[in-house]
């Protein structure tokens, strides 16, 4: 929706009234998109300042800090954000928008959508999967090396403060997910003009900085990166895994395209982060030139002077926050999506916002991401050692996104392979390097990206495979629907009402309907076989939304569509169709679920520690009467037993 008004924006701003009142408007409009974006999208690449140009020099694989290295290290960053950030994603990815949606999950259901031969599909549709388990141990580790590195500000201002830093970003951490559940829509509002503020003093000290030493400013000359792998080729590689901590957040610019729209990302990118970014980098690497060692414990602080330390820590913090906040409720909407696509079961979702759909709330992806976060700051203790766990999570999901983009060019937009490959391999060079850089780094901290995302693979593949299986089964043993209706219209006693029945397969009898036939012995006036099918759209909208086929006897065949972005209302779609009998009233409705209990099994479906752990996950998924936002008090549920 923003992305659709901001490109109408240029026709709008000539006016059509001829006073410019509409133009003015739609700037206004713009602009607050714009700051919006500055808020939410760049807050997690917006933090890198803290900790990614001292890594290069004082983590894991220490780099000796002379004039050749520093200029090296900031032209290098200053090229990654080129490439990567504005060449890639800003210019390139953000075009492959799923109806204005972008993300891994929304990518991976437009190819899919637009990809029909199998060959090519199950691998894309793998990738996808993987590409948003690492999201998971992403949104893990951003909290806590964002706030930790902020808070570590207080050890630079006041050395006795030192013992004060992991209690207090605990508590920081544990407010902020403590406030997920009462919605950020308020807090939000505030997102913007705070990044605001930080960016433009991060610039100023790095400006500051610079004047002081203007020889800095010869690394935007892309010589002195190629002379660092000349000169030093195994340091450069292995600076890559730190150097790559600049870009963290770059996804997020595609990830959350469709809240403000891509020329408002694009602007805020180009015109505000990117140069503060920049100044602020270089600042510090004219800080190291001119101090040396002796500001290495954070050049970021370093650059104010002491009285304006401490502010800098709380605005530095807040910043941290609000990188931790779109961390948390990416996961959230990641989550959502792949519910609505089959990878996950369903959970209880909240809405936190009468007005906006897209702010929710899921109890459990909250409590679990806060005991991850709080375990990591406490294992690993400082941001420095969580440094050394990020880069893989990024990297990895970024160089999936490389492979998912060559199915764009190739097999959507047609490109031409002479136009195609010339840009791929500059990107999967970049990419590949970056990711071989991070992986030096597993046996330091790197492996706990790597372990949650397989195992979160596991679990949305397990799901995804199970709930196949479970459904072919059913379909297996299911009498066709021209059989049950010839046959159970005559036999059975019809007595008053409408009944739904709900079947996630779009052809045969439900096996609640036979259950009920079988037991109680009975059928309704009206029988609704009601079918909610998940598009690869992100939203479907009211006039697309109900499918309707007489099956004739009181019998009907109902599908209701959404897109993944949307969460299904039954009822309130119930109350728009037409075309079979009287509306529909819900104390004259009752709603039959089927509840499938697993029994083990030797059919070859899956190994059976997976039969096992799906088994699991059926029994533990939120109720379909909760999800489907069913009436408590007209719900019937049957069970069955099925073998996978």
């Amino acid at each position: 929706m923003a992305d659709a008004f901001v490109s109408g924006t240029p026709g709008a701003q000539s006016g059509d009234d001829g006073d410019g009142h509409h133009g003015h408007a739609n700037q206004k409009a713009t602009l607050k998109l714009v700051v919006g974006a500055i808020g939410i999208v760049f807050g997690d690449i917006g933090t890198s300042p803290l900790y990614a140009f001292r890594e290069t020099f004082a983590g894991h694989h220490h780099l000796d800090m002379d004039p050749d290295h520093i200029m090296g290290v900031i032209s290098l960053m200053f090229w990654s954000m080129m490439l990567v950030v504005t060449l890639k994603y800003v210019s390139i990815i953000m075009r492959a928008d799923n109806k204005g949606e972008g993300g891994s999950l929304a990518l991976l259901a437009l190819i899919n959508a637009s990809t029909k031969t199998q060959r090519w599909s199950s691998g894309i549709i793998l990738l996808g999967v993987f590409a948003t388990a690492l999201f998971y141990g992403d949104s893990m580790i951003t909290p806590a090396v964002s706030v930790l590195s902020a808070v570590e500000g207080l050890a630079v201002y006041n050395p006795a403060f030192g013992p004060a830093i992991l209690p207090a970003a605990i508590i920081i951490l544990l407010g902020l997910f403590w406030i997920q559940g009462l919605g950020t829509s308020k807090v939000a509002s505030l997102f913007g003009p705070i990044m605001l503020l930080y960016f433009v003093a991060i610039a100023t000290l790095g400006v500051i900085s610079i004047i002081q030493t203007p020889g800095i400013l010869y690394a935007f000359n892309p010589y002195w990166a190629f002379m660092f792998f000349v000169t030093d080729p195994l340091p450069a590689f292995l600076a890559l895994g730190a150097v790559v901590l600049a870009v963290t957040g770059a996804e997020a610019l595609y990830a959350d395209m469709g809240h403000f729209g891509r020329n408002p990302i694009r602007v805020s990118w180009l015109a505000f982060v990117l140069p503060a970014l920049m100044l602020n980098y270089m600042g510090q690497g004219a800080l190291l030139f001119r101090e040396g060692a002796a500001a290495l414990q954070s050049p970021f602080y370093n650059l104010a002077p002491q009285w304006a330390q401490l502010p800098l820590v709380g605005l530095a913090t807040m910043a941290a926050i609000i990188a931790s906040q779109a961390v948390i409720s990416g996961a959230f909407s990641v989550t959502q999506q792949a519910i609505q696509l089959g990878f996950m079961p369903r959970l209880r979702i909240e809405h936190t916002s009468a007005s906006t759909a897209g702010q929710i709330y899921i109890p459990l992806i909250n409590w679990g991401l806060m005991v991850m976060v709080i375990l990591l700051v406490l294992v690993f203790q400082t941001s420095s050692n969580l440094t050394a766990a990020y880069g893989i999570a990024v990297t990895g999901a970024m160089f999936i996104d490389n492979l998912l983009l060559t199915v764009v060019l190739y097999r959507l937009w047609h490109w031409k392979w002479y136009y195609a490959m010339p840009l791929l391999s500059v990107f999967f060079l970049v990419d590949g390097a970056y990711l071989a850089a991070n992986l030096t780094k597993v046996p330091d901290g790197g492996w706990f990206p790597l372990l949650v995302g397989m195992i979160i693979f596991t679990l949305l593949t397990t799901w995804a495979r199970g709930r196949k299986l479970m459904q072919d089964r059913l379909r297996e043993s299911a009498m066709p629907i021209p059989v049950f209706v010839a046959s159970a219209a005559n036999s059975a006693v019809r007595v008053p009402g409408t009944a739904v029945f709900m079947t996630s397969a779009a052809d045969g009898v439900p096996h609640a309907l036979l259950h009920n036939l079988k037991h109680n012995k009975v059928l309704h006036e009206r029988v609704i076989l009601l079918t909610v099918k998940i598009k690869d759209v992100p939203v479907v909208e009211d006039d697309g939304r109900c499918r309707l086929e007489d099956l004739g006897r009181g019998f009907f065949r109902l599908v209701l569509h959404y897109g993944f972005m949307q969460e299904p209302d039954v009822p309130a779609a119930l109350k728009n169709v037409s075309g079979c009998g009287q509306s529909f009233k819900m104390m004259d409705t009752s709603f039959f679920l089927a509840r499938q209990t697993l029994l083990p099994s030797s059919k070859p479906g899956m190994a059976v520690w997976r039969e096992k752990i799906f088994a699991w996950m059926l029994r533990n998924a939120e109720s379909a009467m909760e999800f489907f936002r069913l009436p408590t008090n007209r719900v019937v549920e049957l069970g069955s037993q099925v073998e996978i």
